[in-house]
């Protein structure tokens, strides 16, 4: 059973993603990321970019519907179930990683800039959300950009872990 903390962290995910406000999250919620993340990015659907983030988010919704019992309606409830399962399943959590710093890594150096995340916040947020000292503290090498490895770390951090104090329990900003 999800803790306290994993669900408060959990919930301010939820809520962002929830366009429609619905209390559940559908594909047309993941739609609606999707778009806000490609107009922060100032590309569309139809350009190769627009394609992969669209591909990377679209498949992450495929999966946690899935995951989730194949409803096409994703409560937090659910999403806290499929979070309690994922310590077990590391391998998945560390696909989905790779999936997601494809779809961050813009220009595609192997490296998510300062900059990069930055969109990747708003994105998700909804909002722009300062992210420069979250940045830093995932910054684990102090290089000024996140390697693919720092950030599978971080990312498995934020959806297995249970460690307030772990950088990764910011990914999406502050808890």
């Amino acid at each position: 059973m999800a803790s306290d903390f994993q669900r408060r962290k959990i919930s301010g995910v939820f809520g962002a993603m929830d366009a429609d406000g619905d209390g559940f999250l559908t594909e047309a919620d993941f739609r609606a990321l999707t778009a806000r993340w490609l107009e922060l990015r100032g590309t569309d659907a139809g350009t190769p970019d627009g394609q992969r983030l669209a591909a990377v988010m679209m498949g992450w919704w495929s999966t946690l519907d899935t995951a989730a019992g194949g409803g096409g309606r994703v409560s937090l409830d659910q999403v806290l179930q499929v979070v309690d399962a994922l310590p077990a399943m590391p391998d998945a959590v560390t696909g989905t990683a790779e999936a997601m710093f494809e779809a961050v890594d813009e220009n595609g150096d192997g490296v998510i800039s300062a900059a990069e995340y930055d969109r990747l916040i708003a994105a998700w947020n909804g909002v722009g959300t300062p992210s420069g000292e979250v940045f830093a503290l995932l910054d684990s090498d102090g290089d000024g950009g996140l390697s693919r490895d720092e950030f599978a770390g971080h990312w498995f951090e934020f959806w297995a872990g249970d460690d307030p104090a772990a950088p990764g329990s910011r990914v999406f900003g502050p808890v």
